[in-house]
């Protein structure tokens, strides 16, 4: 237990350290708040408009999926240049790496999270059975536009 005395001793230090700032910075600092000191400072031009909206959290999502598809793509060099030595635990290793990187990726899109424009809000989840009902074919949810008069009828396009 002697060996975490010096270790103790440091954070306690910093922790008095960081109180004791702050106690001296309220107290010594002038503390005269006015108009022009709690309005934005952009480089001396005096705002003109409203601030802007905040920004979706999909911005943000699309960051994340974007670093984390990166971040899988530099752990692939490696397992590529190596593969043959790392044999077949290498190759599970890396495989379930992607799955998971894969699986967030679907998530996010079943979630509409990739979905832009002004109504872009979460699916919910639970009503997915629709989606993948067994009425649901090729012929009854793509629609081919430009394809009247193009091809015979035999071929699964209906006239209308």
């Amino acid at each position: 237990m002697s060996q975490y005395l010096p270790i103790l001793v440091l954070a306690i230090l910093a922790i008095l350290f960081g109180a004791v700032s702050f106690v001296a910075s309220r107290l010594l600092a002038p503390n005269r708040p006015s108009a022009a000191k709690s309005a934005p400072y952009e480089c001396g031009i005096v705002p003109t408009k409203d601030t802007p909206q905040r920004f979706p959290v999909s911005f943000y999502i699309v960051a994340m999926l974007f670093i984390m598809f990166d971040i899988e793509i530099i752990f692939l060099y490696p397992y590529a240049v190596n593969s043959g030595e790392l044999g077949i635990y290498g190759f599970f290793a890396i495989g379930l790496f992607s799955v998971v990187f894969f699986l967030t990726f679907v998530y996010e899109v079943a979630r509409g999270g990739l979905d832009w424009g002004p109504l872009g809000q979460a699916r919910d989840l639970t009503s997915l059975a629709e989606m993948v009902s067994p009425e649901r074919t090729a012929t009854t949810t793509v629609r081919r536009v430009g394809s009247e008069g193009r091809f015979p009828v035999s071929v699964g396009v209906e006239e209308k």
